[in-house]
């Protein structure tokens, strides 16, 4: 199946130079694909996340929860999805949540869908926890919801991009129960001076890929590769890859998370020989 018509944004860029303040435009940039009756709500403490479902064509028997960007929304992710075909030949059902509407203090306070706030462009100072944990607490409910739905935990891979993957790395390395996955896309691992303190998940089941961009002028590789060399210090196994371009996707590397995602999920439980 072809990739490399997917999102010109998402195509390879190869050594772009980015002033500070074209950096704070790229981490900002809104796109401008919207869909009429998907941007409700705001952020609400307890509240379900609004979703996308791709269901498969059979009952699902595993199930991936993919998270967007800063400034994007659930629909971010949907052509490349439905493109890959994985839903119904693996039966996987993919969840593409929406973030909330929260006020970020890089954009001088403006509301955007955001996993939680961003003070500024550096990756060593002051972090908003808080925002971090209830993105945490709602990641967490949407994983129950799936195990609700007949899915063991084991068949459940998280997935995101930039601020998106952050949160997913963030509460995979603080859910005890095995999962199938986690996908970390052009990010760095947040409050990384706490891991020590409070990682449940076990290092030697829990299966990390982490990709970068070697041109990444939004997440600098820097971060990524400290946030690698904190996950191996505290025995975790990290698949790490990088690629020649900046904030987003390339195609060699979108035929390759195809084949990491079917290692990972399939062939399905009733299947398998």
């Amino acid at each position: 199946m072809g990739t490399t018509d997917f999102h010109d944004r998402f195509r390879d860029s190869q050594n772009r130079q980015y002033t500070k303040a074209q950096r704070k435009a790229q981490i900002l940039r809104v796109p401008g694909r919207r869909r009429a009756g998907t941007m409700r709500g705001t952020f609400i403490e307890g509240a379900m996340l609004e979703c996308i479902e791709i269901e498969p064509r059979d009952p699902a028997t595993g199930a991936v929860i993919w998270l967007h960007g800063l400034g994007a929304d659930g629909h971010d992710f949907e052509p490349l999805v439905r493109q890959w075909g994985l839903a119904d030949e693996l039966r996987v059902r993919f969840v593409l949540p929406h973030a909330p509407m929260r006020p970020v203090t890089l954009n001088a306070g403006m509301r955007m869908r955001a996993w939680y706030d961003i003070y500024n462009l550096e990756f060593d100072g002051p972090e908003d926890g808080a925002g971090l944990e209830q993105s945490r607490q709602q990641m967490l409910a949407l994983i129950e919801r799936e195990r609700r739905r007949g899915i063991d935990s084991e068949r459940i891979l998280l997935a995101g991009f930039s601020q998106g993957a952050a949160v997913i790395l963030h509460t995979a390395l603080r859910y005890a129960p095995p999962l199938a996955g986690v996908l970390v896309l052009s990010a760095y691992l947040p409050v990384r001076e706490r891991l020590a303190a409070e990682k449940k998940a076990d290092p030697s089941r829990l299966a990390l890929r982490v990709d970068h961009g070697e041109h990444d002028a939004v997440v600098p590789l820097a971060a990524a590769q400290i946030s690698v060399g904190t996950l191996r210090a505290e025995g975790f196994k990290v698949d790490f890859h990088t690629y020649s371009m900046d904030h987003g996707l390339c195609p060699r590397q979108v035929i390759s998370l195809r084949e990491w995602l079917s290692r990972r999920l399939g062939p399905p439980p009733s299947i398998q020989r």
